[in-house]
This record gives structure tokens, sequence and C-alpha cells, in this order.
């Protein structure tokens, strides 16, 4: 079997890259965003955090919080019809 070369943000160069119109410092209320355990989001990569990023394979995803560890959220999405459990930054999530 051959391995395969490169991580999880190999051939992203455009992929995760901002609007030129929406670069800048992110602001604190997104960083510090508060939400509840059973609530819905969409994941959506802010590319200027790289902490707590997903693949970007889930990237619009609907999922459901499940709880908070640290400073991170663990969240449930469906995959193929499988549950997977991801920790994501609250940066990188969308209320709906």
């Amino acid at each position: 079997m051959v391995s395969r070369i490169g991580g999880t943000k190999r051939k992203t160069r455009h992929k995760l890259t901002k609007h030129f119109r929406d670069k800048g410092k992110v602001p604190l209320s997104k960083f510090f965003q508060e939400l509840s355990l059973g609530d819905k989001v969409v994941l959506k990569v802010n590319p200027t955090v790289q902490k707590g990023l997903y693949h970007f394979r889930f990237h619009s995803k609907v999922g459901t919080i499940k709880a908070k560890r640290g400073n991170c959220y663990q969240v449930t999405i469906k995959d193929g019809g499988k549950p997977k459990l991801l920790n994501v930054h609250p940066v990188h999530l969308r209320k709906l």
C-alpha cells in the first residue's frame, strides 16, 4: 500500500482564504461566544484562527452541541450515516 502524503490542510490554498473585504481581526464576541447544550450549529471555517479547526470535509455541516471541553465545544454531526464527534473552537461555529 502507498501511504498518503500530506495532512488535513493539504490542497486548501484557496479554500481556506478569506474574501478581501472580510480580512482583519476576529471580533471578540465571535471568539468568546457562549453556546448551550443541544444548540444546532453550522460548521464554518474562519481561516484566521487555526486552533480548534476540524477537517475540511465537514465544512458547512449542521451538528448539535454535546459538551464543552476547555475553550472548545464537542459537536456531533452525521457523516455518511455515522455519528462523529468533533472538538471545534467557537470561532468556527455559527448558531442556527
